[in-house]
């Protein structure tokens, strides 16, 4: 039988905010005994006025000024705990879901061709601040409005009223507040991201930008949507200070209406004078959560906001199974009738390569630019899912395999080399436990080691992303070292002479033939014949299809139109 769809909208973020009802319950109970306590000043003031003025009693005053004290003080504490309830609530929170919107987010960049940006970490981020905000406060204090309506009706039937009146007013600006600022602020969200994307991507071409004197033209468009950004916030905004501006501005003159009101039924005789004053004081604290709603509404906004576009990412990306742990990979590569798409796209870029690749055996891949060999490299790596077809490795599908297991038996070199921001041997090790030995058994077998030792601190040389200390050969040069790390069963390299002059090409064609003599199974795409020199195989792509595949001289034979 099909399990029955959950009404829920977001599950998984539901289970997760309902994993901590138990500190919302905790804090429900505290925020009632914060607002009872919050009748303490009205009630001591009608006590002063009404029985110790009247009485001209010094004692009286003692105790209930001792007791006012204690009870305002023990309010400030069950302030204090409940806004410690709720900050760690939302570590809870932020803690249960942080892997999981991580990971959601690193397969997202995946799967939509590395377009992805870190918004969602950024949005649980907000999340948890809003959990410790005032707004959420308001959330807590608003139901007990009806409380103090109630006490208000027992001073006067006309108190009641004016707070039931004042009540619905106020709602209908935070209302009001909802319908004229949501949308603007969830549009002006989605262009500020798409400006950030923009953004780090002029950033990461900085050098072409100034080079082409792009700089101005560039500036100029990420202005254009810089200022559409800034006109649906200047919008927002307005509306919502207007809004709260209003409200606040109607919650003063009302208390000072009521105020006026309970003068006339004093003077009528209807209520004491300390009930004149208790009235205004009782209203204004009716009030007050309200119109914190309406001031705060923004923030209820874009937490909102947050929420749906965590719920999206995670209902759009599932959680990996877990997989049965596989024995370590011995390198048997097999493809059958791979079709591969780039993401968001189903047109097959790769179209039906099959081929066996031994253990230890070594696999060029040449073929024009566009012909697909990136494209099947990452399908090889299981980066990228296939449309048809299986890529197995030891006879296992490679979406089978755990990739946490499976990472260090991988190595891979891509075209565009990305170091990280840490130590040269930070980079090597992968940013795991650190091992010297391995770390430069990895350099020597890349030829990187005696480079890596002219540096100034050597190992210890702390790179950033971009590299700008290293040159394109070096960066390469690393990289490889990286993927060669730890001996790889697996070794998939991307063009890995695209920076090198004809020396490094020899350098790295001799850690080719030191990387086969450890038993790895290694594919190099290449558009230069020298790295071919120690391929036992040789697959030629041409419009994303095999058009020759097998033994290296034999190919290279068939293309050249000699015999091998």
């Amino acid at each position: 039988m099909n399990k029955p769809k959950s009404s829920v909208t977001y599950p998984e973020l539901f289970d997760a905010m309902k994993s901590v009802r138990r500190y919302f319950l905790y804090a429900g109970l505290f925020s009632a005994a914060v607002n009872i306590l919050m009748l303490t000043p009205i009630i001591y003031m009608l006590q002063v006025y009404d029985r110790v003025i009247a009485s001209g009693s010094y004692s009286t005053l003692l105790m209930l000024t001792i007791l006012m004290v204690c009870l305002t003080m023990a309010m400030g504490g069950f302030e204090w705990v409940r806004s410690m309830i709720l900050t760690s609530a939302s570590n809870k929170i932020e803690l249960k879901l942080r892997e999981r919107v991580f990971n959601a987010t690193f397969k997202n960049a995946l799967l939509s061709g590395n377009g992805a940006s870190a918004q969602p970490l950024n949005d649980l981020s907000g999340l948890r601040q809003f959990m410790t905000g005032n707004g959420l406060f308001a959330f807590f204090d608003a139901p007990w409005f009806p409380i103090y309506v109630a006490i208000m009706f027992l001073f006067h039937f006309w108190f009641g009223v004016v707070a039931i009146i004042a009540g619905i007013v106020m709602v209908l600006l935070a209302w009001a507040n909802d319908k004229v600022t949501t949308k603007r602020l969830k549009d002006a969200n989605a262009k500020a991201n798409h400006v950030g994307g923009q953004v780090a991507g002029s950033l990461r071409n900085s050098e072409v930008i100034a080079a082409m004197g792009m700089t101005t033209d560039i500036r100029r468009e990420q202005e254009k949507l810089s200022d559409e950004v800034l006109g649906l916030q200047t919008e927002a905004s307005r509306a919502a200070g207007i809004l709260t501006s209003v409200s606040k501005t109607f919650r003063i003159t009302t208390q000072s209406l009521i105020l006026g009101l309970g003068a006339l039924l004093a003077l009528q005789q209807e209520i004491s004078p300390g009930m004149m004053i208790a009235g205004s004081l009782l209203l204004g604290r009716a009030l007050a959560p309200i119109d914190l709603l309406v001031g705060s509404w923004r923030g209820f906004s874009v937490a909102r906001a947050q929420y749906e576009r965590l719920g999206q990412l995670l209902e759009n990306i599932p959680a990996d199974k877990e997989h049965m742990s596989l024995p370590v990979p011995e390198g048997h590569l097999l493809l059958e009738q791979v079709m591969v798409a780039p993401p968001g796209t189903r047109t097959a870029v790769v179209k039906g390569v099959s081929l066996q690749l031994p253990a230890g055996e070594a696999l060029g891949i040449v073929g024009p630019s566009a012909s697909g060999k990136s494209t099947l490299a990452r399908a090889v790596l299981g980066i990228w899912p296939t449309l048809n077809g299986k890529v197995r490795l030891d006879g296992a599908d490679m979406s089978a395999w755990d990739r946490g297991e499976l990472g260090p038996y991988v190595g891979y070199l891509p075209q565009d080399i990305e170091l990280f921001d840490g130590t040269i041997s930070d980079n090597i090790c992968r940013f795991g436990e650190a091992d010297p030995e391995k770390i430069v058994t990895a350099a020597r077998m890349a030829g990187v080691h005696d480079m890596i030792l002219r540096l100034p601190e050597g190992y210890d040389t702390v790179i950033g992303g971009a590299s700008g200390t290293l040159s394109g050969g070096q960066r390469q040069r690393i990289g490889l070292a990286r993927a060669v790390y730890g001996n790889p069963r697996l070794l998939v390299l991307d063009e890995p002479n695209s920076n090198l002059d004809d020396a490094g090409e020899r350098e790295l064609v001799q850690a080719l033939q030191r990387i086969k003599e450890q038993g790895a199974t290694v594919i190099v795409i290449t558009h230069r014949t020298m790295v071919l020199q120690g391929m036992d195989k040789l697959l030629v792509m041409k419009d994303g299809q095999a058009v020759s595949f097998g033994p290296t001289d034999e190919v290279l034979a068939s293309l050249t139109g000699k015999r091998p």
